[in-house]
C-alpha cells in the first residue's frame, strides 16, 4: 500500500449525500476553497438520491480513479460500509463529513455538526420566544434517524431547565410535511394554548407553518427551524418562522480537507470534531447571512 493512497497524490474527491442540495453545496464550496489553499484539487460526484443504492456507485468510480482522497457523507450508517472498506483498502485515505458509519475503523476523521448542542440551543432559543411558559412541541421526521434524533433529544434535555414550559414530547412526521400540518391541528385542539413548536428539519418546519397558518396562529405560536437553506431564509424574513439553527457546511468541507491533507502529509489527524451551530433570528439575519447555504458557489 503507497503512503499516498492514490495514482494522483494531488486530487481530492468530494461524494455529498446527495446532487443539488443547498447544505451539500455549501460544503462543497467551503471544501474547494480550502482544497485550492493547500495546493490541491476538488472535484465533487454526488448521487441523484441519498440512498445507499445511488452512492456506491458513485463511489466506486470514484475509486477506480485512485484520488489521493475522498471525503463522503455516507447516506447509510451499514450499507456503505462494504464499499468504503474497499477504497481504504485501495490506499485512499477517507474523511467523513456530515454523517458517518457505524464502524468507525475506515474513517481517519470524522467532522459533523454536534446536534445535541443544536437541539438545545433551539430549546433556549424558543423559551426566549415563548417567554419561559406554555406548552412546546417538537415535530420530528422520521424515527431512527441520527442527527434529527439527536437534535430532539438535545432539545428534550434542555427544555427541562425552563419550569414555565410544559413539554409536550416529540411527534413524527415520517417527513411529510402534510403529515406535520395535522400533527399541528391536532395538537391545537388538545393544547388551544400551544406556545411554540421545535422542528427538526425542513419538511417538519414547512408542514408546521402551514398548521399554524391553517389555525391563524401564524407568528402567535413561535416556530424555530433547523438549517438555512434558501427556502428557510425566506420564511425567516417573512416570519413564517421565527428562528432558524443554522450548521456551518462550509466549514464541515472546509475542516475536511485540513483532515485529510494532514493525513496524506504524515501529519496529525482528529478522528472526531463537532462544528459549532449558530441561532439565527429575524432582528440580526443581515449580521449572520454567512451562514446561509448556497445554491451555487
Amino acid at each position: 500500500m503507497s503512503n499516498s493512497g492514490g495514482a494522483d497524490s494531488k486530487q481530492l474527491v468530494l461524494i455529498p449525500g446527495v446532487a443539488d442540495e443547498p447544505f451539500y453545496i455549501s460544503m462543497q464550496c467551503g471544501a474547494r476553497d480550502e482544497a485550492a489553499k493547500l495546493g490541491y484539487r476538488l472535484d465533487t460526484q454526488a448521487p441523484t438520491k441519498f440512498d445507499a443504492g445511488a452512492q456506491t456507485p458513485v463511489l466506486t468510480g470514484v475509486v477506480a480513479n485512485r484520488p489521493a482522497g475522498i471525503l463522503i457523507a455516507p447516506t447509510h450508517a451499514t450499507a456503505m460500509a462494504g464499499p468504503l472498506a474497499q477504497a481504504e483498502n485501495a490506499g485512499i485515505k477517507i474523511v467523513e463529513v456530515d454523517t458517518a458509519l457505524q464502524d468507525t475503523s475506515v474513517a481517519l476523521s470524522s467532522i459533523s455538526s454536534d446536534n445535541k448542542k443544536g437541539g438545545a440551543l433551539a430549546a433556549a432559543t424558543l423559551a426566549k420566544l415563548v417567554g419561559e411558559k406554555g406548552p412546546v412541541l417538537v415535530i420530528n421526521t422520521k424515527a431512527g434517524t441520527s442527527t434529527t434524533d439527536e437534535r430532539a433529544e438535545g432539545f428534550q434535555d434542555a427544555i427541562k431547565n425552563y419550569p414555565g414550559i410544559t413539554a409536550l414530547g416529540v411527534q413524527y412526521n415520517n417527513n411529510e410535511a402534510a403529515q406535520a400540518a395535522s400533527i399541528i391541528t391536532a395538537t391545537l385542539a388538545a393544547h388551544p394554548d400551544l406556545a411554540g413548536v421545535f422542528a427538526t428539519n425542513l419538511s417538519s418546519a414547512e408542514g408546521a407553518a402551514t398548521g399554524l397558518r391553517n389555525a391563524n396562529k401564524l407568528g402567535q405560536v413561535k416556530l424555530v427551524g433547523f438549517d438555512a437553506s434558501p427556502k428557510q431564509v425566506e420564511d425567516l424574513k417573512a416570519g413564517t418562522v421565527q428562528a432558524l439553527i443554522a450548521q456551518d457546511p462550509a466549514g464541515i468541507g472546509a475542516t475536511g480537507v485540513d483532515q485529510v491533507v494532514a493525513a496524506l502529509e504524515g501529519k496529525p489527524v482528529t478522528r472526531n470534531i463537532q462544528t459549532a451551530m449558530i441561532a439565527i433570528t429575524q432582528t440580526d439575519m443581515d449580521a449572520n447571512a454567512k451562514y446561509f447555504y448556497k445554491r451555487t458557489c
